[in-house]
């Protein structure tokens, strides 16, 4: 494992370590965590990791995925 340091504004890293013991975890695994998050896997494109993070509000949206993508035919 390599070590590094980072710099972070008071309020952030404070945000960071409160998240860090709610989740029970040490606050350099919450930023190896939140890191890992970020970058795609190694099989993974990169846009990959915005899959499924949009939603249309249409449970039945993926029926008509072309309608939603270029628009309803005329």
């Amino acid at each position: 494992m390599i070590r590094t340091q980072i710099s972070l504004s008071e309020q952030d890293y404070e945000l960071a370590r409160r998240e860090a013991a709610d989740l029970d975890i040490s606050f350099a695994e919450l930023v190896r965590r939140a890191i890992r998050r970020m970058l795609p896997t190694p099989r993974e494109p990169a846009w990959m990791r915005y899959a499924g993070c949009v939603q249309s509000g249409n449970a039945h949206s993926s029926e008509t995925i072309d309608d939603i993508v270029y628009g309803a035919k005329d």
